[in-house]
């Protein structure tokens, strides 16, 4: 070895994330923001005015029942996110049923965004941030970076902006409910998802400005395996 090239610095490769392309995504985004929240919240506001309560509650669970059941007959890959808000969509209109209210329907997404809230604030604090994990759904992340201390800062980072997010949704749904049930309903069905756009969109712009600071992180854009 010369002295030469012992005085040549070793630059090493920047870790590459793989991003895949953006109006796929975009597209899958929209369809499971109409099956979970605006087609069932349709239903509920028409079908309360003019059927009742039951029958109402009843056409969210079927509208869940034959969106899962489409896509699993038609053998098309079922999203983790379908599935999770399809569930708490059934459970919801379940417990209402059970207790025959419109009301409780609409107060259990209140606790679900306080828990969600206490579960990204949390995790933030703890320095283990859950974006990082729910980041793999969507992106590769090679395995050398899940340890980098500058991705971990920026998820938490994440995660608290998240939680803080959450805690608005659940507090403009307090106050619409002390309006009534129709408001509730428009809450849930139109505010809340764009309340939930907006921060997708900010804890999305924040982290690809943190990463790109990074001179040892880069970002690969264009076609890569389809997560949902």
């Amino acid at each position: 070895m010369t002295v030469s090239d012992e005085a040549t610095p070793v630059i090493a490769a920047p870790h590459v994330i793989e991003v895949g392309e953006l109006k796929p995504a975009l597209v899958r985004a929209a369809r499971l923001f109409a099956e979970t929240v605006l087609v069932p919240t349709g239903l509920l506001y028409i079908l309360l005015h003019t059927a009742g309560l039951f029958p109402a509650l009843i056409a969210v669970l079927g509208w869940c029942a034959i969106t899962v059941t489409i896509r699993w007959i038609a053998g098309r890959h079922l999203p983790g996110t379908l599935l999770v808000c399809a569930g708490s969509l059934c459970a919801r209109a379940t417990v209402a049923l059970a207790l025959s209210s419109a009301l409780v329907y609409l107060v259990q997404p209140v606790i679900g965004s306080l828990f969600m809230a206490v579960l990204f604030l949390g995790s933030a604090l703890l320095g283990r941030p859950i974006t990082m994990r729910l980041a793999r759904d969507f992106v590769a992340l090679p395995a050398g970076l899940r340890d980098h201390r500058g991705l971990q800062r920026v998820f938490t980072q994440t995660a608290a902006l998240w939680g803080l997010g959450r805690l608005i949704d659940a507090g403009m749904s307090i106050g619409f409910l002390h309006m009534g049930v129709d408001f509730a309903l428009l809450s849930r069905g139109v505010f809340s998802g764009i309340l939930t756009a907006v921060m997708v969109a900010v804890c999305a712009a924040w982290g690809i400005r943190s990463l790109r600071r990074m001179p040892d992180v880069t970002f690969r854009f264009g076609r890569v395996r389809a997560i949902v």
